[in-house]
């Protein structure tokens, strides 16, 4: 009876691994940000910028550890091994490592053409330091996203609906510190549209991540095309523009992805492989 009492939490994550995922995930960033921001919020101040940047690290602790720790309780060491092997896997065709280059390719060309057909205001910056933001953010995230939640998702239905829906949640997940991401922060009365921009290109994102994963079985090129994104928005967001400047951008940005993910799916097909 005992060894039956425990396989039960086993057993009840395989069926529901995938819930149980985003759950402890949200549970733990979500409550991980609002202890960063409660002293403000006890006292009815607004969020000092300084505060915004400081939950977002706080929050990357809850795809990884979810990750790690539903790993470890449904499949053991066995699971863990193959989760860290995954993680470790650079010895794949170099051809996959070409596609790094779309986030920062994107963004300069998206911004150098606003820049001389619209305003000057979308000159890119060159904050270099700013590949410092995205190394943290993929390495930790996609621990989660890529090597827990994506494979039990397209294992069980069309790998591009599942990259999708993924994609949405993991905009989703972006929530509490959206007002913080980009040039423009805070967004004020744009915050919302903001987040829906942010959302949208980032749900194309997931499914070119998705993409080489998929063709690779490498967590590691998914952390650095996470890198790669994150780097470049960083890197080359223009320091003026405004909330409504910036709304624009982020949505022509996401337009240009969804580009690149229709390339994607018109070569590759739904199942985003030969």
């Amino acid at each position: 009876m005992s060894s039956e009492r425990q396989s039960q939490p086993g057993s009840f994550l395989l069926s529901h691994s995938v819930a149980a995922y985003f759950l402890l995930t949200f549970a733990i960033s979500w409550l991980g940000a609002l202890a960063v921001a409660a002293p403000h919020l006890r006292r009815r101040e607004p969020l000092p910028i300084i505060t915004g940047i400081l939950m977002f690290p706080v929050m990357l602790l809850g795809p990884s550890l979810s990750a790690i720790f539903l790993t470890w309780v449904a499949a053991g060491k066995p699971g863990l091994r193959d989760l860290f092997s995954r993680l470790l896997r650079a010895r794949i065709p170099p051809r996959w490592y070409a596609p790094l280059l779309i986030p920062p390719v994107l963004v300069l060309t998206l911004l150098l053409t606003l820049k001389t057909f619209l305003s000057p205001v979308y000159t890119p910056n060159l904050f270099l330091m700013g590949v410092l933001f995205g190394v943290p953010a993929g390495l930790l995230e996609e621990i989660g996203w890529t090597g827990f939640a994506f494979p039990k998702m397209y294992s069980r239905h069309n790998p591009l609906g599942a990259s999708i829906a993924l994609g949405l949640l993991w905009g989703l997940w972006h929530l509490p510190v959206v007002n913080y991401l980009g040039t423009a922060t805070p967004h004020g009365a744009y915050w919302f549209p903001f987040f829906l921009a942010f959302a949208f290109a980032m749900t194309a994102m997931r499914v070119l991540i998705s993409w080489l994963y998929i063709n690779t079985k490498s967590v590691l090129i998914a952390q650095l095309m996470h890198i790669s994104s994150t780097g470049s928005l960083v890197i080359f967001s223009p320091p003026a523009v405004s909330a409504s400047q910036e709304v624009l951008w982020y949505a022509l940005y996401g337009v240009a992805l969804w580009i690149a993910v229709l390339i994607v799916v018109k070569k590759f097909g739904t199942r985003l492989s030969p």
